[in-house]
């Protein structure tokens, strides 16, 4: 192997479809070969010790909120801080949100956001966002799609700041859909939403500790069922975020046998915590939207992990601090709404599936590395430690236990959702490009190479949704 410059030796490489002992050989930042063990290599060539590891590709991140401001807060982290966090937890790729403030379009958003993307330790992507529909609108969507950001977030609820009214979702749609974009969305009726926010605040009970009563279930199914009926008529592509339930995922899995090209994404917390911490000492550090579920709903939407029906895990990655989730805590109307998860999306659903309950490490990767590169337009790019894919490669002792404290992570926060629990399972190295940045909990590389990637134009087909897909 003459062109191998660093070569990973000794692990278990797992992909979305299969695992096998094999030595990674990377050069100039990429994958050249995956060989059998015990492969001679150059001299030169640095060796990475994985002997009784697991190799994975790193982690993409499909939902995170940098430097994200809605209503009066805004969370704490740039590029840099978020990505170092990402990298720590086995992320190499994540995907931002440009969603635009009032008087901004879609586009300046868009341009604005990326041009912050640089300073990153690893690569990110973005999703643009449309709101209001106009006639500059097409134009819009059809250079972004052009410059690399084919998926465009759209809100049903949050009415007067970012919700989009049922024409513009159509409007949108239809236009990406002959681009060769995809809408990306978060489903919550609005005026379920509002109807129940009323009721408790009538009540007395609109604070932190109310918050799984301020936005049900139903208003989360109820838009979804709407916005597959808009995709489905118009054969579009659609992806939901951060689905809460599982009749939420049934319903996209029963459009996507139908022939619909839908996804489901769900997010770490909706799959691992519960609604009784809103009944604890501190419920405003778990307020988000769509709320955390009851046990018995967390339970059901976990075990579509095993069917195929969700494609994606993400963090949904915001990182608010305690004096911000508290300032509001007597209102979750106003105050900021999202929990910080870049760093523990992949420790955490590792620990929680994979060892605790036995999902396939090949499905782990599939959910948390291969789809989300695959819905974002990144793969193979990204996903995969196939010959030509980036060198992005997660060293993870699948046997470590360890404690989770916010003062041993790395996110621009002093606090957890998850503080206190034993987890099973971290990465011991990780690379970047064929550089380690990350080895044995500490910071090897602190050069910013981060790049901005331009997404590749979106070909899905409903085969994605389901397992092995």
């Amino acid at each position: 192997m003459r062109d191998a410059e660093l070569v990973v030796r000794g692990g278990t490489v797992v992909e979305a479809g299969w695992s096998a002992p094999a030595d990674v050989f990377v050069a100039g930042g990429v994958v050249t070969a995956l060989a059998e063990p015990g492969t001679p290599a150059p001299r030169a060539a640095t060796e990475v010790d994985a002997s009784g590891l697991l190799v994975m590709p790193g982690g993409v991140d499909p939902h995170c909120h940098v430097g994200f401001t809605s209503g009066d807060f805004t969370s704490l982290d740039d590029y840099p801080r978020c990505t170092t966090a990402a990298v720590f937890g086995g992320t190499t790729t994540i995907v931002d949100f440009a969603i635009p403030r009032p008087g901004q379009s879609p586009a300046e958003a868009a341009y604005a956001q990326r041009a912050r993307a640089a300073g990153g330790l690893c690569d990110s992507a973005l999703h643009a966002c449309v709101v209001e529909w106009d006639e500059t609108v097409p134009d819009q969507l059809a250079a972004l799609v052009a410059d690399g950001l084919p998926t465009v977030k759209m809100f049903t609820t949050y009415r007067g700041e970012t919700m989009a009214d049922e024409d513009t979702v159509l409007r949108t749609m239809r236009t990406l859909r002959d681009l060769g974009g995809m809408v990306v969305i978060h489903c919550e009726a609005d005026h379920i939403v509002g109807d129940a926010q009323s009721r408790c605040a009538a009540a007395g009970g609109i604070g932190a500790e109310h918050m799984a009563a301020t936005r049900p279930e139903l208003a989360e199914t109820a838009s979804v069922a709407e916005v597959l009926a808009i995709a489905e008529s118009l054969r579009a592509p659609v992806y939901f975020v951060h689905q809460s339930t599982p009749e939420a995922v049934e319903l996209v899995a029963a459009a996507r046998r139908r022939g619909v090209s839908a996804f489901t994404e769900s997010v770490a917390h909706h799959l691992v915590l519960d609604d009784r911490l809103y009944g604890g000492a501190t419920p405003e550090r778990f307020v988000c939207c769509p709320p955390l579920r009851s046990r018995a709903t967390v339970d059901a939407l976990g075990r579509h992990l095993f069917t195929g029906e969700i494609t994606t895990v993400g963090s949904d990655h915001c990182c608010y601090d305690v004096a911000q989730k508290e300032l509001r805590r007597d209102d979750v109307r106003v105050m900021p709404n999202g929990l910080p998860g870049v760093e523990t999306r992949l420790p955490v659903i590792f620990s929680e599936y994979v060892m605790g309950a036995g999902l396939p490490v090949t499905r782990f990767v599939e959910l948390t590395a291969a789809n989300p590169a695959r819905t974002n337009g990144l793969y193979p790019r990204k996903g995969t430690l196939m010959p030509g894919a980036d060198a992005d490669i997660a060293v993870w002792d699948p046997a470590v236990q360890w404690r989770v404290t916010a003062g041993a992570l790395h996110m621009a926060t002093d606090y957890t959702p998850y503080e206190g629990m034993t987890l099973t399972g971290r990465p011991r190295t990780v690379l970047v490009g064929g550089r380690v940045v990350v080895h044995d909990g500490v910071l090897a590389d602190p050069a910013p190479r981060g790049r901005h990637l331009p997404a590749g134009r979106i070909s899905l087909t409903p085969a994605l949704g389901r397992r092995g897909g």
